[in-house]
């Protein structure tokens, strides 16, 4: 099991591990605005889920977990890892995942 201090400084910048579980770190590249604009439609996606699976609506479950998706997509804790993309393709990232994002609001 990964424990936190097992991890070099440059695992540290990429990798939080809580109860010896890594989890991927957003992508530290990204503006202010759009991480927070992410992190909004983040925290609609994981509400939506749980609101919907309570109601036993599996259609909007899925819509949730979609917006949800995307969402840790555009943050980049999931897809191709950040560290190995180039800067134009981590902002094509997270603009293409603010794009599909704010689309589902239309």
């Amino acid at each position: 099991m990964t424990e936190p201090e097992d991890l070099d400084e440059v695992e540290q910048e990429r990798w939080l591990v809580v109860d010896g579980r890594r989890w991927r770190r957003q992508d530290p590249a990204l503006p202010e605005d759009v991480a927070a604009r992410l992190k909004s439609h983040l925290g609609r996606g994981r509400s939506g889920t749980g609101a919907a699976r309570k109601r036993g609506d599996d259609e909007a479950v899925a819509a949730a977990r979609h917006r949800t998706g995307l969402a840790k997509h555009g943050l980049g804790e999931r897809g191709d890892p950040w560290w190995e993309q180039s800067d134009d393709e981590r902002r094509e990232r997270w603009e293409q995942a603010l794009s599909e994002l704010d689309a589902l609001d239309d």
